[in-house]
């Protein structure tokens, strides 16, 4: 039989699990491990999701960002779909192609470099990427290394849709790069990206998800950064400007916030 005393401590220690229970609800990762939101309250991303990247040639090892510039463009010269990026060495480096097998991408690597187009080549293996590594780290681990690939993009040159040796990123194409460089096909322009991702609520934004703006006339989506955490974003602001992190809260952004999509 209980005493009266036992039955209030038996009384605080449920009120006390119950409390953790809730707390654990929702907790859910974000910037330096703040409880943000009920992951339950977020939107269901079907599991088909994006397609996930196959192989990919890589090519380069530039410390000179033009180098990697005119590399990717003579490759698009030749139908290739290229982009540079930001190698965690430091070192600017080229990727391209979405093969189905490793004998494929070897091919085309093979005939390329038969045609003095490129030099050496890596074939980066679908099992490198960030996608397939989260199912041993988790999807935290996905979301940070979109993040970490985004911020070493901060300070290069916008370049509109990398027409020539002049230009070079744009706001999608920074966006679809990062996502292509974690194993995740994401669409080319900002209006594609809009439609492909899961509406997610400002309140809800998660590390990695695309945040989308008007800036042309109209509602139109014209722009796109991707989420970091407190309200911040990274995006390619626009011609004559830098790759930078900017946020949400800032009034011109505010006013021209159409929406956010997640992926993930």
């Amino acid at each position: 039989m209980l005493h009266k005393g036992d039955k209030i401590v038996t009384r605080k220690l449920k009120r006390s699990h119950i409390l953790v229970a809730l707390l654990l609800i929702l907790s859910v990762w974000g910037c330096g491990g703040k409880v943000i939101v009920s992951p339950t309250s977020r939107p269901a991303v079907p599991e088909r999701g994006l397609a996930r990247m196959g192989y990919s040639i890589q090519v380069g090892a530039f410390s000179n960002l033009d180098n990697a510039v005119k590399l990717s463009e003579s490759l698009k010269s030749h139908g290739l779909n290229a982009y540079y990026f930001v190698h965690k060495t430091g070192l600017y480096k080229v990727r391209f192609g979405d093969f189905t097998s490793k004998e494929n991408a070897r091919g085309k690597a093979e005939s390329l470099l038969a045609a003095g187009i490129i030099d050496e080549y890596y074939i980066v293996s679908p099992d490198d990427y960030a996608v397939i590594k989260q199912r041993k780290y988790g999807r935290r681990y996905l979301r940070d290394e979109i993040v970490k690939t985004a911020e070493r993009f901060i300070g290069l040159p916008y370049r509109w849709g990398g027409s020539s040796s002049d230009y070079g990123f744009d706001c999608s194409g920074l966006s679809m790069t990062v996502y292509h460089l974690n194993g995740l096909n994401l669409p080319r322009s900002s209006k594609e990206q809009y439609r492909a991702g899961i509406p997610v609520k400002r309140s809800q934004l998660l590390r990695g998800d695309l945040v989308f703006f008007t800036i042309s006339r109209g509602r139109k989506v014209s722009h796109v950064g991707i989420y970091t955490c407190d309200d911040k974003f990274i995006h390619a602001p626009g011609r004559g400007k830098r790759v930078r992190i900017d946020s949400l809260s800032n009034r011109y952004f505010k006013t021209r916030y159409v929406g956010a999509r997640t992926y993930l």
